[in-house]
């Protein structure tokens, strides 16, 4: 599906007091980073405010003039696209996940103008949404007729004026719609991120961010492999075993291999053998028992 992306990134933050809000980090990452990670796929992807690094390339732009609202700053975004759909985003999402936006997506393809998330307490998050381009194009130049400009319009005056299908928050991605708008907000997401059932995930894809890869790691089958080594060999094998069937499936992975595949093939030799390491140490032990025992 061919889509551009629209990240808004210019606010003025005033509940966090004026601070770079897309720049402060949740789990090490910039909120930016964390909303450009989940629409990787996106033909162009515009951020609406002022340049700063990046985790990947994307075109900048600003409103005129700066601050002059969300509705200008979806216009001046609005204006470096070409795709017939259009993701728009706040950059301060750090919970927004890839499965969100698909949903959003295919959802905007269907009938009407664009598709919108609604959150748990069922509000729609027009900074969360998939809008077809050309809607967006005309409602935007009738309010920009009708007002003189788009200068410190709220955003309801444009989705007041779309047919937008809802899509609700999913059990898998409760906290998609999850915005950090003070401190508090940024204080509770970083709490979640390292909670028991979201730490790893969230570990190994700052990781993998961090390391420039993107690759499906099975965490199971490398916890299993890391367990065996711990146990059957020495703990210390642990992480120097799960290093080598990493640089094992890189290299199968250079001359052709699914690098998925070639992750599962190394952590299933590794781990065999493991466990033949385990179970040769076990026979020996046995062996001495019996041989103390006759004496």
């Amino acid at each position: 599906m061919i889509f551009d992306a629209v990240i808004l990134a210019g606010g003025d933050a005033h509940r966090l007091g004026g601070v770079d809000k897309p720049a402060l980090s949740v789990g090490a990452r910039a909120l930016l980073d964390r909303v450009l990670d989940a629409c990787p796929d996106a033909g162009t992807t515009v951020v609406v405010g002022d340049r700063r690094p990046t985790a990947r390339p994307v075109r900048w732009t600003r409103e005129t003039p700066p601050g002059s609202g969300p509705l200008a700053a979806l216009g001046a975004g609005l204006h470096e696209t070409t795709a017939p759909l259009v993701l728009v985003l706040s950059a301060d999402l750090p919970f927004l996940d890839r499965s969100t936006v698909r949903a959003l997506l295919d959802a905007a393809d269907g009938d009407g103008d664009g598709a919108v998330l609604r959150d748990p307490d069922g509000r729609d998050q027009p900074l969360v949404a998939a809008y077809r381009a050309e809607a967006l194009r005309r409602e935007i130049a009738l309010l920009a007729t009708e007002h003189g400009s788009l200068r410190d319009l709220p955003l309801r005056a444009l989705t007041a004026e779309l047919e937008l299908t809802p899509v609700s928050v999913t059990e898998r991605a409760p906290l998609a719609s999850f915005d950090c708008d003070t401190w508090e907000d940024l204080a509770a997401a970083r709490a979640r991120i390292r909670e028991h059932g979201n730490v790893l995930d969230e570990w190994m894809t700052a990781v993998k961010n961090e390391l420039g890869i993107d690759v499906a790691v099975d965490t199971k089958t490398l916890l299993d492999l890391a367990r065996d080594a711990a146990h059957g060999v020495a703990r210390p094998a642990a992480p120097l075993t799960t290093f080598l069937v990493g640089y094992a499936a890189a290299r199968a992975a250079a001359s052709g291999a699914d690098p998925a595949q070639a992750v599962a093939e190394a952590s299933r030799k590794a781990a065999d053998l493991a466990l033949r390491w385990a179970a040769e140490a076990e026979a020996d032990a046995d062996a001495d028992a019996q041989k103390g025992g006759s004496g």
